[in-house]
């Protein structure tokens, strides 16, 4: 029986096997597809299907830098303990360095590396390690010197906060500082220019709404509401925070003793916006208990 791409295809969707490993089990089988299944199962190789609605909020993020150019990519497994295994660390950094030449995420599945494409590798991973994983994100940047830093480090530029600072000039020590305070405080955008309009006129509205519950006159108001915007702005946007390092200047004053521009920043943490499934094991042992 001829193999066709689209058999292969149903039977990857099935059993959330690689493609290789699809294809060789309908050969095997001669097209069958429920045998080609139970040939996937008896070699461990269709587990990823059983795993693939688990959440995955843990594991890494790397980050690799090229020159002018920088990446940083989130891998995710069920448990933090995986993040601490060495074949899944090694997947993660061939991941990292593949994602330098790609655009996105779904040009960086499609990357091959010895033979199999990231996509593959990691459903491959699946099987062999037992847990879910996914690649959940890629953020690239690049400026005359990028630095990167990496908070709760795994092993060599991987870890549970990755950062990324793109500077106009060469300034490694001053970039690495930069990094470091992107890790702990968390600016929500480079400057007031990049920060999402919807954020500063909800504060500002919320501001309005506080200003007015004191009574005071519709102009004194204004003011009141002008000082606080500009005291919001300050503590969301990185260039103008007090700098950790020397909290009398901000961080844009810093950089200009420094002799460098800040021309943008990544930060990514694992698992941040991925909502986890909270376990009550004791609830759930007496329910069974009870039958």
């Amino acid at each position: 029986m001829a193999i066709t791409a689209a058999l292969v295809k149903e039977l990857r969707e099935m059993t959330g096997a690689g493609m290789m490993d699809a294809k060789k089990a309908l050969v095997e089988n001669d097209g069958d597809m429920e045998a080609a299944v139970d040939w996937l199962r008896t070699k461990g190789l269709a587990k990823a299907a059983k795993k693939s609605d688990r959440t995955a909020a843990e594991g890494l993020v790397a980050v690799k830098v090229d020159g002018g150019k920088g990446v940083a990519v989130e891998v995710n497994s069920e448990t933090d303990f995986v993040g601490k295994n060495a074949e899944f660390q090694a997947m993660v950094d061939a991941i990292a360095g593949a994602a330098l030449d790609a655009s996105d995420v779904e040009e960086l599945k499609s990357k091959d590396i010895d033979g199999k494409s990231v996509q593959d590798m990691i459903t491959d991973k699946i099987a062999t390690i037992g847990e879910n994983m996914s690649l959940r994100r890629m953020v690239k940047i690049e400026g005359t010197q990028v630095v990167s830093y990496v908070h709760n480090a795994a092993a060599n530029g991987m870890g549970k906060i990755g950062v990324l600072v793109a500077l106009s000039g060469e300034n490694e020590a001053f970039g690495k500082q930069v990094a470091m305070h992107i890790a702990a405080v968390n600016p929500s955008s480079l400057s007031a220019d990049d920060l999402d309009p919807a954020v500063v006129e909800k504060e500002r509205q919320v501001q309005i709404d506080i200003a007015r519950e004191s009574g005071k006159p519709e102009q004194v108001i204004e003011k009141m509401i002008e000082g606080r915007m500009k005291k919001f702005l300050s503590e969301v946007t990185l260039l103008g925070q007090s700098f950790v390092v020397n909290p009398d200047l901000t961080v844009e004053q810093a950089a200009k003793e420094a002799g460098v521009d800040i021309t943008g920043y990544v930060r990514l943490e694992v698992g941040e916006g991925i909502e986890k499934k909270v376990e009550d094991f004791a609830a759930e042992v007496a329910k069974a208990a009870q039958g």
